[in-house]
């Protein structure tokens, strides 16, 4: 099966996938060797009959040069599992280890440190500000983090460039299409040196053409050495991925399937 632009998925290596995902969710490989590292993590929501169960024991390694698609059914666990990833929340039980770093063991300086510095987040709901240019919040990690204000804008600028925005730098997100303000979402999540990009349905409210330039954007930057994990409902969409995690119910249904049977297992007539 060959993917969106030319690029073929990898086949799966069966021995590196049943190290991502074993019980202790770090297998063979050391710490060294992973930048995210979710070790028989839990979330449950409220108490008592009316708990709900978010994620029920997932393990997910993904190392350097990864780009793992998680899909599922909604209210399957798959948003849950973005946020534990990106220290956004805190799993009930199981650790969440980032290039080596218990998130656990951070306060809150700590973890927002990490964050600014390490982890792009591409949110479902953009949370883009609105009184700040689109340059203005693509910059603001940057400038948190101790970046000068001119090289922070021109790194921004940079960004927005890579997602075809760069004439529009100086336009408030009301000023901006959805498509345009979603790009200005992505150009954050990828300017400075993250290491890891979450993107949740990053495509969503763009065109099919646009769409698919964003994720050979955000194939570009997995290949170059950062993790990335891709939250998508299109199976499209993953055949850009290495590897893709089904969850179904909160558990991993299967991690290693081939795309041809994404439908299957989406519909619940897979194993």
């Amino acid at each position: 099966m060959t993917a969106p632009g030319g690029r073929k998925p990898a086949a799966p290596d069966p021995p590196a996938a049943s190290d991502s995902t074993t019980s202790d969710g770090a297998g063979a490989r050391s710490a060294g060797d992973t930048v995210l590292d979710l070790r028989d993590v839990h979330r449950t929501h409220g108490s008592g009959p009316a708990a709900v169960h978010a994620l029920r024991g997932v393990s997910l390694a993904v190392r350097p040069g990864e780009l793992v698609a998680v899909m599922g059914p909604s209210g399957s666990g798959k948003s849950t599992l973005l946020t534990l990833a990106g220290g956004l929340d805190s799993p009930t039980a199981g650790e969440v280890h980032v290039e080596g770093q218990p998130l656990h063991a951070l306060d809150r300086r700590g973890l927002a440190r990490l964050r600014r510095r390490r982890i792009g987040y591409i949110f479902q709901n953009l949370n883009l500000i609105g009184s700040l240019t689109a340059v203005e919040n693509v910059a603001l990690p940057l400038e948190l983090d101790g970046t000068g204000v001119r090289a922070a804008r021109r790194l921004a600028l940079d960004a927005l460039t890579e997602v075809g925005l760069s004439e529009l730098g100086d336009r408030f997100p009301d000023q901006l299409s959805g498509g345009q303000q979603q790009r200005v979402a992505i150009a954050r999540a990828l300017v400075g040196q993250r290491r890891l990009v979450l993107a949740d349905e990053p495509t969503g409210a763009l065109d099919s053409q646009t769409g698919e330039a964003v994720l050979r954007l955000l194939r570009r930057r997995v290949d170059a050495g950062a993790a990335g994990v891709l939250v998508t409902h299109e199976a499209r969409h993953a055949a850009w991925a290495d590897r893709v995690v089904f969850l179904r119910d909160g558990v991993t249904v299967d991690s290693t399937a081939p795309l041809a049977g994404v439908e299957a297992l989406l519909s619940g007539s897979g194993r």
